[in-house]
């Protein structure tokens, strides 16, 4: 009788442990999904100044608070999400054009940068662009939007709904160009 008490007393001991491991072996399946993706890197750095050279020549100085740097499956991509300014060179070193925006996205792998929230370039001439939106072509060297532009220069101010622009803004062709313009005399035809 004292073995027979025994045995029920492994045998509830036995279902008891069991029970625990049938409740403790209980998993979210999206949990566990989640657990086996992979977490792209991301890299973040603060107060960053970087150069971009070509040939030997610095050719752009980029300053900004925030840079955040982000390793995808897709194009990597670097992100200032908290403004950022720009210096371009020219072969002399000395500064052509400055650009300024709230927000930046460079693709690495396509080497273009979108840049959005007041941005505003200025050239050596006093040329100033202003813009919501602006897109910067490394390869072509070339910066180019298609919304709304507002281009003040030292003597007249145009406004239009795109632009294509050097990389140093010193030159520069508005789509639907509205606004007075002067035009030199030497353009006009003679009588």
């Amino acid at each position: 009788m004292i073995r027979q008490y025994q045995h029920i007393k492994i045998l509830k001991a036995a279902i008891l442990i069991g029970c625990f491991f049938v409740c403790g072996c209980h998993n979210n399946y999206q949990e566990v999904q989640d657990l086996a993706k992979k977490v792209a890197p991301v890299d973040k750095a603060t107060q960053v100044e970087s150069y971009l050279s070509q040939d030997g020549l610095v050719k752009a100085k980029l300053t900004a608070p925030l840079m955040i740097m982000m390793q995808g499956a897709d194009t990597p991509k670097t992100e200032f999400p908290k403004s950022l300014h720009v210096d371009f060179y020219d072969t002399l070193q000395n500064v052509q054009s400055r650009l300024f925006a709230k927000y930046g996205l460079y693709y690495t792998n396509k080497r273009l940068v979108f840049l959005r929230d007041s941005v505003i370039v200025i050239n050596v001439a006093g040329d100033t662009l202003r813009c919501e939106q602006l897109w910067w072509d490394q390869d072509k060297e070339l910066i180019y939007t298609t919304v709304p532009v507002h281009i003040r220069k030292p003597d007249e101010s145009i406004d239009g709904t795109g632009l294509t622009a050097s990389q140093d803004f010193s030159h520069w062709t508005i789509t639907n160009a509205k606004g007075p313009i002067n035009v030199p005399d030497s353009t006009l035809p003679s009588n």
